[in-house]
């Protein structure tokens, strides 16, 4: 009796673990959503109650609020994906990109996050940005993605700036400088990549490239400025 009450105990919390981890990540978006949103909808609320009491008396629910400043958020994100994609957007970004360069302290934070975010759009021709490096000792790898390659200034090595998601988290890790020799090139993409390791290694590709031996990535920018 004891081991089956252990049993279902332990199988209610393998069940609860994916169910909580999904509710914790999407309450942290719609929180997210919800800051950014709530101050334009109180703004405009306030003045709808001068102008029409009755009406905003009619949508003054607070789930009503809420849902709208989410819809808000998500109207400006799109309308913003639509710019940015288009040539005048382009442009106005290259400007605006411009301008962040040029303010002391905020280029330095704004260039970074760019940059970062830049890297993971696309997928260089050719390259394989999902690699295995030997951390934390030689004994063990674990999943690394290449941001950027250097070269050794003084051995003409190259050299690549990986970084090392942690599970479940990956939005926080280690920044990693390991030589091309060492590096396991995998044909994963940076999908299948980030969910290994918010899976903590559950779901991913039936096969692995663990023991195969190290091929440098290709088409990566190698100036360092």
């Amino acid at each position: 009796m004891l081991g089956k009450i252990r049993r279902n105990i332990v199988a209610g919390i393998l069940t609860f673990i994916p169910i909580w981890l999904t509710a914790w990540v999407i309450s942290v978006l719609v929180g997210i959503l919800l800051s950014l949103g709530s101050p334009i909808v109180n703004v405009f609320f306030s003045w709808l109650r001068g102008v029409a009491p009755g009406l905003a008396a009619a949508f003054s629910a607070p789930w009503f609020q809420s849902t709208v400043a989410i819809a808000t958020v998500l109207a400006a994100l799109y309308l913003l994906g639509e710019i940015a994609t288009a040539v005048a957007g382009r442009r106005l970004l290259a400007t605006f990109d411009y301008l962040m360069a040029r303010i002391p302290i905020v280029q330095s934070i704004y260039g970074a996050a760019r940059q970062l975010v830049t890297s993971f759009q696309d997928k260089p021709g050719g390259q394989q940005r999902v690699v295995l490096i030997e951390f934390p000792s030689p004994e063990m790898k674990t999943i690394g993605l290449v941001t950027r390659i250097f070269n050794d200034a003084d051995t003409g090595e190259e050299i690549a700036a990986v970084y090392v998601p942690t599970t479940p988290n990956p939005t926080s890790g280690y920044m990693e400088l390991v030589p091309t020799s060492r590096l396991v090139m995998l044909d994963w993409t940076i999908n299948e990549a980030m969910t290994f390791i918010m899976s903590g290694g559950a779901a991913a590709p039936s096969k692995l490239n663990y023991s195969k031996g190290a091929a440098k990535p290709v088409s990566v920018v190698k100036t360092v400025r």
